[in-house]
């Protein structure tokens, strides 16, 4: 009996939409998926699967990325959404979002261990797509991939039982 419900738990869970952050550009802890019945907008805190980009498989490789079930294998990730189809991002110093310069937006030339980063080139986010954005001082977000696909939004972020360390 104990054996099943070792089991079934996390499996009910998963689910559910429940998902374990582990990384500190969120709060750590429980998270749950909720359902988004609209296109996501600008200020939603999203669960996304990257899309397969050039730089996802050395991202992963690097372990910017986590292991999980999206495609390429890696987790999804929880990402704010701070540019939406049309707006206009510039990545320089810091990120720009139709001209107005977007907080906590500095880029790292440099990741932890010395490794050079290469920021994505600027541009109008495309239809069906959008920008993500964690304050996150270490986060590897659209700064570094780019836009994604608004097709691979799971759904809304939604805090269950976390902290911030």
């Amino acid at each position: 009996m104990a054996a099943a419900a070792i089991v079934l738990i996390p499996v009910t869970g998963f689910l559910g939409g429940y998902r374990i952050n582990q990384t500190p550009s969120e709060a750590l802890g429980l998270w749950r998926i909720v359902p988004l019945h609209r296109p996501p907008g600008v200020g939603d805190l999203v669960f996304v699967c990257p899309a397969e980009k050039p730089g996802i498989p050395e991202a992963r490789a690097r372990g910017y990325l986590r292991s999980g079930l999206c495609p390429g294998r890696v987790a999804p990730l929880i990402k704010t959404v701070v540019a939406v189809a049309g707006q206009h991002v510039e990545i320089g110093s810091v990120v720009t979002i139709d001209g107005r310069t977007l907080p906590s937006s500095a880029l790292a030339e440099r990741d932890g261990t010395g490794r050079p980063l290469r920021p994505f080139p600027s541009g109008r986010v495309p239809h069906g797509h959008v920008f993500l954005h964690s304050s996150f001082v270490g986060s590897y977000d659209s700064r570094y991939f780019g836009p994604v696909p608004a097709s691979g939004v799971l759904g809304l972020a939604q805090e269950v039982l976390t902290y911030a360390p």
